[in-house]
């Protein structure tokens, strides 16, 4: 009797290379010139990310560093939702980053509803907020793989627990 293969679709944030990222973007930003003098900043709050500059021109800026560096550090950033840009103190601009991890549920029935069109012999089962793939063939599942990557999804997809 053939075993099952299986595996995971979930979407995670990996909270220390966001951390090495912010770092590393903080350093950068005390080394340029055009934020010399200025109260740029960044930092994580509660498992959000929390922007602030001068104006709404800096805190793009801002936003470019720190995009960068969390690609290079392997950090999707389709997992980033910017919330509304708030004036702070001092005449300063905030902006919320909320770090989005999991498949709601919205993208779980798009990627479940995907797979049986798809009429590939495998089963999908939405647990909590990620996907179980189960199927005979591991040949099917990684085609599943390649159907999930090019679905338009509001995360960005990882694939976990290749059995």
């Amino acid at each position: 009797m053939a075993k099952d293969n299986s595996f995971d679709i979930v979407s995670e944030m990996n909270l220390e290379e966001v951390k090495n990222a912010i770092q590393i973007a903080e350093k950068e930003i005390l080394n340029r010139y055009d934020f010399k003098g200025s109260k740029s900043e960044m930092s994580l709050d509660n498992g959000d990310l929390v922007l602030i500059s001068d104006d709404d021109y800096k805190l793009e800026q801002l936003k470019d560093v720190l995009i960068t560096k969390l690609i290079k550090r392997g950090v999707p950033t389709k997992n980033l939702d910017y919330q509304k840009v708030e004036h702070a103190l001092g005449g300063t601009v905030r902006q919320r980053v909320k770090l989005k991890s999991g498949i709601d549920k919205d993208d779980a029935k798009k990627i479940n509803n995907a797979i049986k069109e798809s009429k590939l012999k495998v089963k999908s089962q939405i647990q909590d907020d990620q996907i179980r793939v189960t199927g005979k063939s591991r040949d099917d599942l990684q085609a599943v793989m390649q159907l999930v990557r090019e679905l338009e999804l509001s995360v960005d997809a990882q694939f976990t627990n290749f059995r």
